[in-house]
C-alpha cells in the first residue's frame, strides 16, 4: 500500500517507545557525518598501501630472507611474505635470517604490521563510536528540546518556510524537519536542522520531532489530505502551538481549519495572482518579492508595542504599520479597532534589512 506522505518509511514500531540510541538513523542531528561505506573504502586503500609498501621492502632486500621451498624470492614470493606477516598469519616458510632483514622487519614491517591492524578494526570502531555520538547528542537534544518550529515536508514550500525563518534571524538547531525522502533529509542536514526521517502523519514520528512541545509547526507537504491529516495530529499533540499549513487548492482550506490550523496560505491561488498582476503591474510583484525576502530591502515585521506609543494611532508612528495584533486577532490598520494602540498589542509594520558584512 502506497504511503500518503513521501516515499519511504519507518519501522511500524512505536518510535517514541525506543531508547535514545534505537534512534539513531531516524534523528539526524546536524554535522559532518561520513558514509560509513567511505569511510571503509579509504581504509581499504590505506591497508593496501601498506601491503605494497611491505612488498617493496621485502622484495628489494630479498637476499636477506630465506625460503624453505628453496631458490630466491620473486615478487610473488615478497607480496606473499608480506601478505601473512601483516595478517600476522607468519607460516615461517620465508623467514628474514641477515642481520639487514631482521633490522627492517623489526623497524618497519612491524610498525607497517601494526597499522596495517589499525587500519582494519578502526573501521569497526569508528561506525561505533560514531552511533555512539549521535546517541549522546539525540539523547541530550531531546532533553532539552523547546520552543522549536518543526516543519513537517520539506520540498519546495517546507524549504522556503526553513529560508525565511532562518533570515528572520531562527537558530537553525531550533528548526526540526520531518520527511520520509531521504534526499531531502541531507538537504535539511546540510543546512544544520535537526531532521527526523518519518511520516508526518503518525503522532509517534511527531513526538520524537517534539511537537508536544513545539512553539510552530509548518505544514507543508505535497497533497493537501496529507496536510489536513498532518494538522490533526498536530493537534492533538500540541493544543497550544502555532500551527501554518499550505494548501493548492482553496476550497480545502476549511478543511485545514476545521482540523486546527491557526494560517492556512494557498499556494496555488497566491502563485496564480502574482502570475497575473506580473503581466500588468510587473513593479508590484517585485515589491512583493522584496517585501517576502528577508536578507535586504524591506521586509515585514512584528514587534511589540512601546511604552510611549500606547494610545496613539498606529498611523502616526515613524513605521510604516499595516496592522495591529491584539489578543491574537490581527486589525488592518485602517480598522477601528486599529485607531488607538493599547498596551500589549504588537504591531505588524514594514522595516528596512540591511545586508550583513561579508
Amino acid at each position: 500500500m502506497s504511503h500518503p506522505f513521501g516515499r519511504g518509511r519507518v519501522d511500524e514500531e512505536e518510535l517514541s517507545n525506543r531508547p535514545d540510541f534505537a534512534l539513531v538513523g531516524v534523528i539526524r542531528m546536524p554535522g559532518t557525518v561520513i558514509s560509513p561505506v567511505r569511510s571503509i573504502i579509504k581504509r581499504i586503500i590505506g591497508a593496501l598501501l601498506a601491503l605494497t609498501a611491505a612488498v617493496f621492502i621485502v622484495y628489494a632486500g630479498r637476499d636477506g630472507y630465506r625460503d624453505t621451498a628453496g631458490g630466491e624470492l620473486d615478487l610473488l614470493d615478497a607480496f606473499y611474505y608480506a601478505t601473512v606477516s601483516l595478517s600476522t598469519t607468519g607460516y615461517g616458510d620465508i623467514t628474514p635470517v641477515s642481520p639487514h632483514a631482521r633490522l627492517v622487519n623489526v623497524l618497519i614491517i612491524t610498525p607497517l604490521r601494526v597499522l596495517f591492524l589499525i587500519v582494519l578494526v578502526g573501521t569497526t570502531l569508528e561506525v561505533l563510536t560514531e552511533r555512539s555520538r549521535q546517541a549522546f547528542r539525540i539523547q541530550r537534544w531531546r532533553s532539552k528540546v523547546r520552543d522549536h518550529v518543526v516543519v513537517i515536508g520539506y520540498g519546495t514550500k517546507g524549504r522556503s518556510a526553513v529560508t525565511s525563518l532562518l533570515g528572520d534571524g531562527a537558530d537553525a538547531g531550533r528548526i526540526v524537519v520531518v520527511d520520509t525522502d531521504q534526499r531531502a533529509l541531507e538537504a535539511a542536514s546540510a543546512q544544520g536542522l535537526v531532521t527526523v526521517n518519518g511520516s508526518g502523519t503518525r503522532s509517534d514520528v511527531l513526538r520524537v520531532a517534539g511537537v508536544p512541545r513545539a512553539r510552530a509547526i509548518v505544514v507543508a507537504p505535497a497533497r493537501d489530505d496529507t496536510a489536513v491529516l498532518v494538522t490533526l495530529t498536530a493537534r492533538e499533540l500540541a493544543p497550544k502551538a502555532q500551527i501554518v499549513a499550505a494548501v493548492r487548492e482553496a476550497e480545502n482550506v476549511h478543511l485545514l481549519r476545521q482540523s486546527g490550523a491557526d494560517s492556512v496560505v494557498v499556494s496555488s491561488e497566491t502563485a496564480g495572482r502574482l502570475l497575473g498582476m506580473a503581466t500588468s503591474t510587473p513593479s508590484v510583484v517585485e515589491m512583493f518579492e522584496d517585501l517576502l525576502t528577508p536578507d535586504v530591502g524591506l521586509a515585514i515585521a512584528e514587534r511589540e508595542v512601546e511604552p510611549q506609543e500606547v494610545g496613539g494611532s498606529p498611523r502616526h508612528l515613524s513605521d510604516i504599520v499595516l496592522g495591529v495584533v491584539r489578543e491574537g486577532k490581527l486589525y488592518r490598520v485602517d480598522a477601528p479597532e486599529a485607531d488607538a494602540i493599547e498596551s500589549g498589542d504588537r504591531l505588524l509594520y514594514v522595516k528596512k534589512v540591511t545586508p550583513a558584512e561579508p
